[in-house]
């Protein structure tokens, strides 16, 4: 046997024995004090008075009433609680409720789903010569025109340039007149055979080099031009400037990556978002009926809708990965309510369903047994089984179940069970009058000291 486990067991006997010895000392002391107490008890008191412990003859005992009173505490005898007093049952109390209305109304058949705002065109600005930058004739944020100066490059190099090739064209244009002024006298003197066909063909050659020569000359004077033209920076699009990559007074690059800044074409936009392809089959009937397909686009709550436009395109192929296909909605944007790359809900209408039943999304309820509803019948509530449809705005459709114009509990369905009763405090949001009470009639009776 280990050190640990002998030691064990001392500790258990030891803790025993203390434990023993406490219990001998309390009996002992429990003995002591009803022996003192019996005397005590066993004797009278002075004239008049009842021994300790006794009651004095005639006096009733604390807390018990004279007859026909009831004693403190208790209902005098015959009365039974009053309703929605102390005693009464909080729990078998009518709920308080408040109803709505099933209606009839027109619902669209929606696909919902998320979508990113994408800008129909977007350009990088670029300086397709190289030079100083002397100045930027635009503000950032600022919505410009197609053709506006946006930028101007240091044009003296070029236009250095330029001169060069004129002068060229200048200098080989004088040559040719020349050469066709010998080929004109050459002409002569072979028809007079005093000179050889030789010499005729030579100078012929020549006038024709230099009128090559010229076509090359004005090939470089336009392209010198051109490069100077590059020197105006213009906006290639109409739509918003961004903020500027380069100030003025730098050295530009031509065609550098950074570019000098960026213009998007915020109207019209487009809308980029997928459905799944279980939905493919009734957008595709929506489609081939050849109307067109409002699309709404909503803020990221849901709460707001921003913009309204029509669906353009359906890509030629499901993806593979993620089971959707790709749609693409066109915006006209004018009040500009939508930013590219923005974040919004999208709300595809493919149907309307007219004169259909609804109610609000919030008074439906799940269970085990399906979806259902707690309508009111004969001021008690009653389980109503749905089927249930398409939702449209927070509404959705009953199929079957409930008939318009039925009441339906909205607030107060925690404590609801079927059969319970209920008292309506609001009807489609309208407050009732609440019921005055009752005057209690009971009498109020009076006991005899």
């Amino acid at each position: 046997m280990s050190i640990k486990k002998i030691g064990l067991m001392g500790a258990v006997v030891a803790t025993a024995a203390v434990g023993y010895w406490w219990f001998s000392q309390s009996n002992q002391t429990d003995g002591a004090s009803n022996s003192a107490s019996t005397p005590a008890q066993t004797a009278q008191g002075p004239q008049g008075q009842a021994p300790q412990g006794q009651r004095p003859q005639g006096q009733r005992p604390q807390g018990q009433a004279a007859q026909g009173q009831a004693a403190q505490g208790q209902r005098p005898q015959g009365q039974g609680p009053r309703r929605g007093g102390p005693g009464a049952n909080q729990w078998n109390a009518p709920v308080p409720v408040t109803v709505v209305s099933a209606q009839t109304s027109d619902l669209k058949v929606q696909f919902k789903t998320i979508g990113t705002v994408t800008a129909s065109n977007t350009v990088l600005v670029q300086s397709r010569v190289s030079g100083p930058l002397l100045k930027l004739n635009f503000q950032e944020g600022q919505y410009v025109k197609a053709g506006e100066v946006l930028a101007e490059i240091d044009p003296a190099p070029y236009q250095v340039k330029l001169s060069q090739a004129e002068g060229q064209l200048q200098q080989n244009l004088a040559q040719l007149k020349n050469a066709e002024a010998d080929l004109g006298l050459y002409s002569r003197l072979k028809a007079q055979s005093s000179i050889s066909q030789q010499q005729l063909n030579a100078q012929q050659a020549l006038v024709n080099q230099l009128k090559g020569s010229l076509k090359s000359n004005q090939a470089q004077i336009d392209a010198a031009a051109l490069e100077l033209s590059y020197t105006k920076i213009v906006a290639p699009i109409s739509g918003k400037l961004g903020l500027r990559k380069v100030d003025a007074g730098n050295l530009v690059q031509a065609n550098s990556a950074e570019g000098i800044v960026s213009i998007t074409q915020s109207s019209p936009l487009y809308v980029m978002f997928s459905i799944p392809e279980n939905q493919l089959q009734s957008l595709r009937a929506a489609v081939a009926e050849g109307k067109p397909l409002i699309t709404e686009a909503w803020d990221r709550n849901e709460k707001q809708i921003l913009s309204k436009g029509e669906l353009t395109t359906l890509d030629n192929q499901i993806d593979l990965a993620t089971g959707t296909l790709k749609l693409k909605a066109s915006f006209a944007n004018e009040d500009d309510a939508l930013f590219p790359n923005q974040f919004v809900n999208v709300r595809l209408n493919v149907a309307e369903k007219n004169g259909a039943i609804t109610i609000p999304q919030d008074a439906v309820q799940y269970g085990s047994e399906g979806t259902f509803v707690y309508a009111i019948a004969e001021g008690k509530a009653v389980m109503r089984k749905l089927e249930l449809g398409v939702v449209d705005n927070g509404r959705i459709e009953v199929r079957s179940g409930l008939a318009a114009g039925e009441p339906v509990v909205m607030q107060g369905l925690d404590r609801l069970r079927p059969g319970r009763e209920v008292e309506v405090l609001e009807v489609d949001g309208v407050a009732l009058k609440a019921a005055p009470k009752a005057a209690d009639k009971t009498p109020a009776t009076t006991g005899k000291g």
